[in-house]
């Protein structure tokens, strides 16, 4: 049978499997044996059994458990209200006023959850109700809010990233530092646009009914300094050879507890409920890397991967026609499947084009995760859209259509990682070996 054919015969299993519901682990795993078994003569019993053992055990991705569990814990504190006491005297004339809290918000929790989802439900919580009752239009803060919390995929430590590294055996400490720049940028897209929006139609933004003093403005940024001091003891500490990304994760767990302890409202209860959320997904998380994984060594006993990467490099694309072509793959890719599972199913197959023609994988990893951030924002499976449908009971059209002119930035932010690689591979390169 020739590799189109097997490849579309593996496809069709799979959108079969994914189309009844079945876990998406199991669905990779199912189609891994499928091509074993009708598409080589290797043992396929001999081959699950030694790859299930031999990647259920990795020291890169003991962090990830750690990352997800400081998130959890931070997000049954007080630190969201803390965030918003902190940002807002600050923020009262900026050109969009309080809209900025979205942007800011999202980008400071996400720097300590490392979750789309959990940063927009977190901020979604806290501000929505204050900017509506304050006459923010519901476009700006919907769409404000869903596309600022897509940086939790991105900004380090993004539990994606961790993922990534895992799945294509990358530096995690490295693709966290490359993404740090990025994340800065999406966030003055972001920031940039709320203001273009104020400056064009001054009466969108509602007038100011409170001025704050420069002794209150740094009163209250006081509340902001148990983050910064969390975010610059993890980043730092990878950033400066310091510590691994895991020795940083544990790091970050035992600040996060003192840090959700010293507010006053931490309970035991709570941490019971932040590790049983925590293990809960680090579970799923793991169970799809260990199906990704035998799904990449069975389509590596088809020879499929090399043969359409030898295919494609005999099409002679150039590097920015690939690009091209991909980013309309994992949109569309994303549009039906979540973030993380985009990420295992395809590095498998996309690894090979892509070192065939001589992209940087660090480079990729953050291209790759800027692209799922769009689908994030994306009907029919847009997390972040579910999340903040959720919490505010808006029709999900509505959400995404308030969304769609961050996704445009999104899109804007591939385009200048494209024309700039410098902007990821900058930070990486002045790292300590």
């Amino acid at each position: 049978m020739s590799d189109p054919l097997i490849g579309l015969v593996l496809l069709g299993v799979l959108i079969t499997l994914l189309a009844s519901g079945l876990w998406v682990a199991v669905s990779l795993a199912i189609v891994g044996l499928v091509g074993l078994v009708l598409f080589s003569n290797a043992p396929s019993g001999l081959i699950l059994a030694t790859t299930f053992w031999g990647h259920s055990h990795s020291w890169a991705l003991t962090a990830l458990p750690l990352f997800i569990l400081m998130g959890e814990i931070l997000l049954r504190s007080r630190m969201s209200d803390d965030m918003f006491t902190g940002l807002v005297p600050w923020l009262s004339r900026a050109p969009g006023r309080l809209l900025h809290v979205n942007v800011l918000g999202c980008a400071i929790f996400a720097a300590v959850s490392g979750s789309s989802a959990a940063t927009a439900a977190t901020i979604g919580r806290m501000s929505v109700p204050e900017l509506t009752k304050r006459g923010y239009p519901e476009s700006l803060i919907l769409g404000t809010l869903a596309g600022s919390a897509t940086l939790g995929l991105l900004i380090p430590p993004s539990i994606i990233l961790i993922v990534y590294g895992v799945a294509t055996e990358q530096s995690i400490a490295r693709l966290f530092i490359a993404a740090i720049i990025p994340g800065i940028m999406l966030m003055s897209l972001f920031a940039g646009y709320v203001a273009f929006r104020a400056w064009k139609d001054p009466d969108l933004i509602p007038a100011i009914d409170q001025t704050f003093s420069l002794r209150e403005k740094f009163a209250a940024s006081r509340r902001l300094i148990p983050v910064a001091l969390l975010i610059g003891g993890v980043i730092g500490s990878i950033y400066g050879g310091l510590a691994s990304p895991t020795d940083a994760a544990a790091l970050g767990v035992v600040l996060a507890t003192i840090l959700a302890w010293s507010s006053g409202t931490f309970t035991w209860q709570l941490f019971g409920e932040a590790v049983m959320s925590a293990t809960r997904t680090s579970c799923m998380i793991a169970l799809i890397l260990l199906g990704a994984a035998f799904l990449s060594v069975a389509m590596g006993f088809t020879g499929l991967p090399r043969n359409l990467a030898a295919w494609i490099s005999d099409m002679n694309l150039s590097v920015g026609a690939l690009l091209v072509a991909l980013t309309i793959f994992f949109i569309v890719l994303g549009c039906f499947l979540d973030g993380i599972s985009v990420i295992v199913l395809t590095t498998s197959i996309i690894m090979p084009m892509v070192t065939a023609v001589g992209i940087d994988p660090i480079w990729f990893g953050i291209y790759l995760v800027i692209v799922v951030e769009m689908s994030q924002i994306t009907p029919p499976v847009g997390f972040n859209l579910f999340v903040i449908q959720g919490l505010t009971g808006i029709d999900i059209l509505r959400i995404a259509k308030a969304a769609f002119p961050f996704f445009l930035l999104l899109l804007l932010g591939v385009l200048l990682i494209c024309l700039f690689p410098q902007i990821v591979t900058f930070l990486p390169t002045f790292m300590a070996r």
